[in-house]
């Protein structure tokens, strides 16, 4: 049984073998990968080494104070948080051997081929065709939307529908696309930002082996699911210090501001300074709760309570600056490399939250995925759940 002793001790060796300071990042962190100390709680030879998941902490502690270099988790997020842990929990040896090591280390970022022009809240809905060519290929045509970092990702998780004679939840199948494939187009969606940090992805014969599919032919759903509640985990259940994120900033402004202030604005900054902590607090139980095993429904509270706080501090810390708060530094067309929810300016973090709401499953889907899975609440009235795919209204 590895215990932090243990992962302290494997820590040194690792310094010591590899001096950050005269150690290239990326050879530093291939050298943290093979040694099992990139997420203790895999798996041996995929960066862990079998360890309990909380003790993750005693080797980022140990890294940080001697100047080790991360793998920037901003920059390949989706690649840790979301296509990561399905790969490792539906993936072949052979995909995990392949795909996880680059993932980590950060050569190989990853995108979310998802969500469709027609079948975003409803996610089962979706379009997008693969049909497998006697046996080997699988073709892949459609439209995919709201793909963050598609500009920059190598490989994308992708879901399709490969029955479109089942019904709607049992038809779909789980796949790894290769974004370099010549059929894969890439258009920036510039948001109310001015940024592009979004896109659109065509699909137009876009070759995809067998080999690349993840989980059996038409359990997409199923393995989906994986990867939707662990991206709400990873959305609204980041670890953050007290005063981090949103309510960072304009709590700083009222600090430092003070002819700022009112009594009214006191008591709403008040409110929501407990919100942000009640929800931090929340996070990192919800966090050893994973220890356990995999994320479940509780990560859509999480991430319902992150898009809702975030919306009213941003729309606190604009009315608290007044008219400052209605500039905006730029509104230069950018296609950034990774999100910021809490970068720039009041103006760029009250625009910006508002797509919190959306990103990661609507709030009005997540409500309905607590009443039904965590509070225990029938569920509404669905018609379609029972009727094949091409039978449906659009």
């Amino acid at each position: 049984m590895i215990d932090a002793a243990e992962l302290r001790r494997r820590t040194q060796e690792l310094l010591a073998a590899h001096p950050p300071a005269t150690t290239g990042r990326t050879d530093f962190l291939k050298a943290r990968f093979d040694a099992g100390l990139a997420w203790v709680h895999y798996p041996e030879g995929l960066g862990g080494l079998g360890a309990p998941r909380t003790l993750q902490a005693v080797v980022d502690a140990g890294l940080e104070a001697a100047g080790a270099p991360d793998n920037d988790p901003r920059r390949i997020g989706i690649g840790l948080g979301m296509a990561a842990p399905t790969i490792l929990g539906f993936g072949t040896e052979e995909q995990k051997r392949r795909f996880l090591r680059p993932l980590w280390v950060g050569e190989e970022v990853w995108c979310q081929l998802f969500s469709e022009p027609g079948a975003g809240s409803d996610l089962a809905a979706l379009g997008t065709r693969a049909v497998r060519e006697d046996g080997g290929d699988w073709v892949v045509n459609g439209q995919k939307v709201w793909t963050s970092s598609a500009h920059v990702a190598r490989w994308a998780i992708l879901i399709a529908r490969t029955d479109p004679d089942a019904p709607k939840h049992r038809g779909i199948t789980y796949f790894v696309c290769d974004m370099t494939d010549p059929g894969v187009e890439v258009r920036p969606l510039r948001q109310i930002t001015g940024e592009a940090e979004f896109n659109e992805v065509f699909l137009t014969d876009v070759r995809i082996p067998d080999s690349h599919r993840l989980g059996e032919v038409g359990d997409g759903w199923r393995v989906a699911q994986t990867t939707l509640m662990n991206e709400r985990v990873s959305i609204g259940g980041m670890r953050i210090p007290r005063e981090g994120g949103m309510i960072g900033p304009v709590s700083a402004t009222w600090r430092e501001r003070p002819d700022l202030r009112t009594h009214d604005l006191h008591q709403r900054l008040l409110t929501l300074w407990v919100d942000a902590e009640v929800a931090r607090l929340t996070g990192e139980r919800l966090r050893q709760q994973l220890v356990a095993g995999q994320p479940g429904p509780e990560g859509s509270g999480m991430k319902l309570a992150f898009a809702r706080l975030n919306q009213e501090i941003s729309g606190l810390e604009v009315e608290l600056l007044g008219e400052e708060g209605l500039l905006y530094d730029d509104w230069t067309m950018r296609r950034p490399e990774h999100v910021d929810f809490t970068g720039r300016d009041a103006g760029y973090r009250y625009l910006r939250s508002k797509g919190n709401s959306i990103e990661g499953g609507t709030s009005e889907v997540l409500l309905n995925i607590v009443a039904e899975r965590v509070l225990g609440l029938p569920s509404e009235p669905r018609t379609d759940k029972d009727v094949a795919w091409k039978d449906l209204a659009r």
